[in-house]
């Protein structure tokens, strides 16, 4: 039975029944890994301050709560615990939590290296501790395979990397982004740095075209919450979901080419739910949206658009 490691990212506004500010100050948040259920609101990747409301959504304004880092599983979680959930394991709120090292220095004694694991037995990543560097490790986006469980943070990648994107075991060496918290940066020019999980998981991850949808492997292309004119490589957690009009809550719980917009962008989708599947689509050509009355809005509406970006829209009812 496999499993796979997955980014859980919520990090977008909550739609809501009455009108609330959304603060442009905090377009990059950090996932919360301890699984709390308390509901958060977060501006959307490049929105200015505006109000945000279920009948007047912003087009880059999306649905989330109190974000998580969790992971995805068929039947077996990675502690090795069975779970019948088939989806999304909540983790616990429970447990010490701890950070034993720093990520961005990477001060542990020689042939050690700082990694991000669990370290109160549920799926998330929510603590930092040195771990033996094997004898000939693996380097930045070679294969690579972890040991124990998935969130074991022990694994076959060099000091600075982790291992991401796992299934039965084996995944591929992600770089630890570099510089600092206030600072952050990756060296390869083609990755783009998230910070989540209370600083704890700090990834440099492939930067993407959401018209193109030109991630590796089943990866889809979502909003940067640190980059607003950005987009980076996630996890797809849609699992048996994500389909155009489908309920969604997270940043990843839709198929490739699609996001998890307000409701209210398509009389299809439900008003009850937090988040509707939706497609990009290109301003460019003609209309090809599948929502009655839908045109393509641009993503951008007046800010300075992504290098290359520049036609990219959502499908969504004209307001």
């Amino acid at each position: 039975m496999s499993h796979r490691t997955c980014l859980v990212l919520a990090w977008l506004t909550l739609i809501g029944c009455t009108a609330r500010p959304v603060d442009s100050d905090t377009s990059a948040t950090e996932i919360d890994g301890s699984g709390g259920d308390t509901l958060g609101t977060t501006a959307a990747p490049g929105t200015t301050t505006t109000t945000t409301s279920a009948t007047t959504p912003s087009p880059t304004s999306g649905p989330g709560d109190d974000p998580v880092v969790t992971s995805t599983s068929t039947g077996v979680d990675p502690s090795g615990t069975d779970s019948d959930t088939g989806g999304f394991i909540t983790p616990s709120d429970a447990g010490p939590t701890g950070k034993d090292c720093d990520q961005w220095t990477q001060d542990c004694p020689e042939g050690q290296k700082c990694n991000a694991y669990s370290g109160d037995g549920d799926s998330a990543w929510e603590s930092l501790k040195c771990v033996d560097v094997v004898r000939e490790p693996d380097g930045l986006y070679e294969p690579c395979e972890v040991f124990g469980s998935a969130v074991s943070g022990e694994d076959s990648c060099d000091v600075g990397l982790m291992c991401w994107d796992v299934v039965d075991g084996k995944g591929t060496c992600i770089a630890y982004c570099t510089g600092s918290p206030d600072q952050p940066g990756c060296a390869d020019p083609d990755a783009s740095c998230i910070l989540t999980s209370e600083g704890v998981l700090t990834l440099c991850l492939p930067k993407c075209d959401p018209l193109q949808q030109d991630c590796p492997g089943d990866d889809v292309c979502i909003p940067n919450p640190v980059d607003p004119a950005g987009f980076l490589c996630v996890l797809d957690g849609s699992g048996e979901e994500g389909q155009v009009f489908d309920p969604c809550e997270y940043a990843n719980a839709c198929d490739p080419g699609l996001y998890c917009f307000p409701p209210a962008l398509a009389s299809e989708c439900d008003p009850q739910q937090s988040g509707c599947c939706l497609p990009f689509c290109d301003t460019s050509l003609p209309n090809t949206c599948p929502g009655q009355g839908q045109e393509c809005l641009s993503w951008w509406d007046g800010r300075p658009p992504g290098p290359g970006l520049e036609n990219l829209g959502i499908c969504g009812l004209p307001m």
